[in-house]
Parts: C-alpha cells; structure tokens; sequence
C-alpha cells in the first residue's frame, strides 16, 4: 500500500501540473470530475509513465472494505454501562471529606449513583447472548446494561464469568437480535489488515479504527491494581487504535468476521493492543452452549514456562515448571510435585513460543478425559495418567 499512495500522490501533483487545479486525495476526485472523466485521465497518465493501471481504484477499494466492516458489524457491537452505589465515607478521626473538602461528623457518610459507559461487547446469538470481557463486568456487586444500537438499552439478567480467560457472556432478554459473524484465528498473518470497533474512552461509542496484526502467539499479563493482574497467552497484537473502553469488542477481518476480543492495551507504547483470539473464544462458547456455564478441565497446578533459552542455560527440558500443587488436585493425585517440568500432554510438546502452554493443551480436554502427562524430575522423564476433573 506504501508504493501504491505514493503513486497515486504523485498522479495528484500531475494532474495539478496539467492545469486541472484538483488536488486528488481518497475518493474526493470521482466525486467532483466524475468516474468516466477521471479513468481517462489516469489512463493517459499511467501508459505515459508505464505505471500500472488500475492504482486510484484498489486504494478506493481499501476505504470501501472498511466503511462495509463497519456499516454490517456495527449493530452487533454494543456498549457495556455499569449502574453502581457509590458511598463515600468520612475520615473518622478528623471529620474531613477528602471529596468535598467540606468538615462534617466522624464517620458520616454519603451516596452517589454512578451510571457509566464502561466496556463494549459483541452480539453472538438472536436470543440475547453477549460476548464481553471478564474484567469489564468484574464487579459483583453492580448492575449492568447494554447499549444496542444509538439507544436501546437493555438490563443485563444474567453474567458468566470464564475462570480461565478475561471472557464473560452477557444476557439480555431480546429474541430478535443480530448476531455478528465469527471467523477464525488460526490462519492469520502478521501484516494483516484488521478492524476494531468499540466505546473508545468509555465516550466515543462505535468508534472505528484500522490498523495491522502486528504480532502473533504473544503472551502478556494484562489487569490493574485494582483488578488485580492475569496472564494471557496466545494473544494477537495489533496496532490498530484501541482504548479503555474498546475491551471486550470485536477486532475483525476484511471480511467483517471477529478474529478476536480486543483485552488490553500497553501503558509502555503507542499503537500496541492485543486480543483474545476468536477461536479460544468459540471454545468458550461450545462450552458454555453444553453446559449452561464456563466448566473448565482442572489439573491443578501453578506453573511458568521455561522458554528454549533457559532450558539450555539451566540444562532443563522446555516445558511448563511446577511452582505449585493443589491439595487433592488431579496433578497431587498423580504424583506431580514442585519443581517437576511437565513437558507433554498426551504427546503433545509444550512449547512458549508456539503458543502450546500447559492450559491451551488442558483446555483442549474435556472434564472427565484421562490425559497422558510426561515431566522431567531428577534429570529423567516419568509419565503417569491424569484424570482431569472439574475446577
């Protein structure tokens, strides 16, 4: 696309030359001189240049794929509102509120009613079914609706949180929904050209950026000190805008079908975002159809993965190393200790840097299958069987 706009900025300049006294930018000169006119003066240009033909259409075609995405995919997305009591206490000792600066009684109190555009979200059924972020409906105790549309808004009846992943799905009770399409994630290429659509802000609702995938297989701890942090692998990285409020909506494809679940954004740089890929996200979703809930396959073990690097400068096998074991957990009933490296997973290698951690291979399982675990302990391999049960 570089070598595409600098050709088509320098038709610009010619056509100026020539004593048209258009400056050509976007779909701006159709619109004025009209198609028919316009073909025929770059044809002219183009076979006097011996540059190819057919440059001012494929960069309107870009802009055309763009405004598409956004006029189907944009009624599925909606916005996430958060309705919660605030109450502000008093200091105690001194009778000071730290708010409003005004003295009053120790231990006085107050109450505020707080109704906030906080997340955005995607629509995934007719019937009311909403896909969303775990830690933008993190809190328990507050109330939340939907925004669809400009401003239908819709209370949320029911939230279910995914233990593993920063997943929720929202319910509300609507049966004539438009669900969004869902592609896959397992065939994306870096340089990619994607979509967000999202409330920017927590204000700009439906705002709409575009930019590359600019990274794949990524592995980050996103979260706040408020929330608390969490690990996430396997993320897509983009460089498309994203902001506090684009959690939990769509990044899309050309196509207009979600890749992944725009989940953080880097405090350290610009244009560095990341997203949960669609198909950890259909997994959810299977899941939850079957069961009502997100149940999860559990070994139960705390682990950090050892990168080929550190393997050999510690002469360790590349696996996931035990930093903790659940009491009476499929993996304590097992045998498996701390400190031991679980390498494979019913013949299946961990590996950091291809996105097979010890989860994304558990997750894989079912409650209830019986699973093959290889670890290396002692400088040897052992091998037992695990059952794995439910969380």
């Amino acid at each position: 696309m570089a070598e595409k706009n600098i050709k088509s900025l320098g038709l610009g300049i010619i056509i100026g030359v020539l004593g048209l006294g258009l400056f050509i930018s976007g779909g701006v000169a159709e619109r004025v001189l009209g198609i028919g006119l316009i073909d025929k003066v770059l044809g002219k240009i183009e076979n006097k240049m011996g540059l190819e033909s057919g440059v001012k259409r494929e960069v309107l075609d870009e802009e055309n794929v763009v405004t598409k995405v956004a006029d189907e995919a944009g009624p599925s997305v909606v916005t996430v509102s958060i309705s919660k009591t605030k109450v502000t206490a008093s200091d105690p000792f001194f009778g000071f509120d730290p708010f409003g600066g005004f003295f009053s009684s120790p231990g006085q109190t107050s109450q505020e009613q707080i109704e906030q555009d906080i997340g955005t979200g995607f629509i995934i059924s007719k019937d009311g079914l909403i896909v969303t972020n775990k830690h933008v409906v993190s809190d328990v105790g507050a109330t939340y609706r939907v925004v669809i549309g400009k401003d239908q808004v819709e209370e949320v009846v029911n939230i279910y949180r995914d233990p593993i992943n920063d997943l929720a799905i929202l319910k509300v009770n609507r049966n004539d929904l438009r669900p969004i399409s869902l592609g896959s994630s397992d065939q994306l290429k870096v340089g990619q050209t994607v979509i967000a659509i999202g409330t920017a802000l927590g204000e700009f609702r439906s705002t709409v950026t575009k930019g590359v995938i600019s990274g794949l297989g990524r592995g980050i701890v996103a979260g706040s000190p408020i929330e608390g942090s969490e690990k996430l692998d396997n993320v897509i990285q983009t460089d498309a805008a994203i902001n506090p409020g684009n959690s939990g909506g769509p990044l899309l494809n050309s196509s207009g079908e979600v890749i992944g679940v725009n989940v953080a954004v880097s405090a350290q740089g610009q244009n560095i975002g990341f997203a949960i890929p669609i198909n950890v996200v259909k997994e959810s979703i299977a899941n939850f159809s079957q069961t009502g809930e997100f149940e999860r396959p559990y070994i139960g073990v705390a682990y950090r993965m050892i990168s080929k690097q550190a393997a050999l400068l510690n002469e360790v096998p590349v696996g996931a190393y035990v930093s903790e074991v659940a009491t009476d957990s499929p993996a304590d009933k097992a045998g498996i200790k701390v400190g031991d490296i679980i390498t494979e997973i019913d013949g299946n290698k961990l590996d950091d840097e291809e996105g097979k951690t010890l989860v994304s291979l558990i997750n894989k399982k079912k409650i209830g299958d019986e699973v093959k675990v290889r670890y290396w302990r002692g400088k040897e391999f052992t091998e037992v069987k695990v059952k794995l049960e439910k969380r």
